[in-house]
């Protein structure tokens, strides 16, 4: 199996508002693209094991015409709180990294 880090090009975290994250994930052509998005790894399910929210909580967002996914999952604090550990939330993808995709 190859990671997912060895398959995209990008993969990076943000803010999307005070209260929720999001991830994208981008690759460089459609073969890979495709082999991540229908392998089933990133799923709502497992991204909330990952980060510890509900799956409820957890959208998957395939964008095929951009070859990208994006997920947004909730803060654990809202952006800016004194308990807050990345305000810009720059740092939240490293969970994806090691996700291992399937041949």
């Amino acid at each position: 199996m190859t990671r997912l880090a060895d398959l995209a090009t990008v993969v990076r975290s943000k803010n999307a508002g005070a209260l929720n994250f999001t991830l994208d994930i981008m690759f460089a052509d459609a073969a890979t693209f495709e082999r991540v998005r229908d392998a089933g790894v990133l799923d709502a399910a497992r991204i909330a094991d990952l980060y510890g929210v509900s799956h409820n909580a957890v959208a998957v967002i395939p964008y095929d015409a951009a070859w990208a996914i994006k997920i947004t999952i909730p803060r654990p604090v809202p952006a800016g709180d004194p308990s807050d550990s990345d305000v810009y939330g720059a740092q939240q993808h490293a969970p994806l990294l090691d996700l291992e995709i399937p041949e």
